[in-house]
C-alpha cells in the first residue's frame, strides 16, 4: 500500500527538529552569537556550524562587502605589486579590467596555509575573520566566509538588484522617479574609468569600485543610455590616444 507523503510543514518542521539537534550538539562553547540566531531563523536551519556561518554572510552581502574591504586594508601590498592583466596563462591575474585585483591570488604572491587569499588576513575556525576559540589559525582555510560571500558580488553584482532597490527606497538614482520591476545593477563609476584613470589607487580602495558604494540599480531603459553614452566617450578616449 503507498503511502501518502508528509504535508511540506510537517516535514519541514521534522527536518529542522533534526537540524537543530545536530547543530547544537556540534557547536562549540564559543560561537558568533549573530549567526546563531540567523541559523535558527532560517526557513532550512543549517545543520552545521560551517554552513550556518557560510549561510549567514550569504545572506547579508553587504556586510560581507564591507568587511572584506577592511580586512583587506589591514593587509600590506607585496612589495613590486602593481594591478595589471594576465600576461600568461595561469599567473593568477585576471583578463579583464572587470574582475577585481587581487594580489594574493597571483602566482608570485600566493597567500600562505591559513591565510585568505582574496584578502590576505588569518583565517580561523569555520572561516571566521577572528580567533573566538584561542584554536590559532587554520592551516587548511583559505578563504573567510566573509570574503566568498564579497567575490561573489563583485564578480556577479547582477544578483544583487532587489536588495539595492530597498536599499534605495525603490528610486532610480539616474531617472529619479520610481524603480521599475525591470531593474538592473551598474556601477557609479565605470570600471574602464577605474582602470584607465584610478589604477594609481592603494589596493583597498580599488576594491570599493566592485563593491556597494559603487553599485546602484537602475531603471533597465536609463542603464542601457548610460551605457551607450560611456561606450562614446570611451571610443573618443581611445581614438585620442591612438591619435597621439
Amino acid at each position: 500500500m503507498q503511502t501518502r507523503p508528509k504535508p511540506a510543514n510537517t516535514w519541514r518542521e521534522e527536518r529542522n527538529a533534526l537540524a537543530r539537534a545536530r547543530l547544537a550538539k556540534a557547536l562549540p562553547a564559543v560561537f558568533p552569537a549573530p549567526v546563531l540566531v540567523h541559523a535558527h531563523a532560517r526557513p532550512l536551519v543549517p545543520p552545521q556550524p560551517r554552513l550556518a556561518v557560510e549561510s549567514y554572510w550569504r545572506h547579508h552581502p553587504v556586510r560581507a562587502d564591507r568587511l572584506a574591504r577592511a580586512l583587506a586594508a589591514l593587509s600590506p601590498v607585496p612589495d613590486g605589486w602593481s594591478w595589471r592583466l594576465a600576461s600568461a596563462p595561469g599567473d593568477g591575474r585576471a583578463r579583464s579590467f572587470r574582475a577585481p585585483p587581487t594580489p594574493f591570488r597571483e602566482a608570485t604572491h600566493p597567500a600562505g596555509p591559513g591565510t585568505c587569499c582574496l584578502c590576505g588576513q588569518p583565517v580561523y575556525r569555520f572561516g571566521w575573520h577572528r580567533d573566538l576559540w584561542g584554536a590559532g589559525v587554520n592551516r587548511r582555510a583559505r578563504w573567510h566566509g566573509c570574503c566568498v560571500a564579497a567575490w561573489k558580488v563583485w564578480n556577479a553584482p547582477a544578483g544583487q538588484a532587489k536588495l539595492l532597490g530597498r536599499l534605495q527606497r525603490r528610486r532610480c538614482p539616474v531617472t529619479g522617479g520610481r524603480l521599475p520591476r525591470d531593474r538592473e545593477v551598474d556601477h557609479r563609476v565605470p570600471l574602464h574609468i577605474v582602470w584607465r584613470a584610478k589604477r594609481g589607487e592603494p589596493w583597498a580602495e580599488l576594491l570599493r569600485h566592485w563593491g556597494f558604494p559603487n553599485l546602484q540599480a537602475v531603471d533597465a531603459a536609463a542603464h542601457r543610455r548610460k551605457t551607450g553614452a560611456e561606450a562614446t566617450a570611451r571610443a573618443a578616449l581611445a581614438t585620442r590616444d591612438t591619435a597621439a
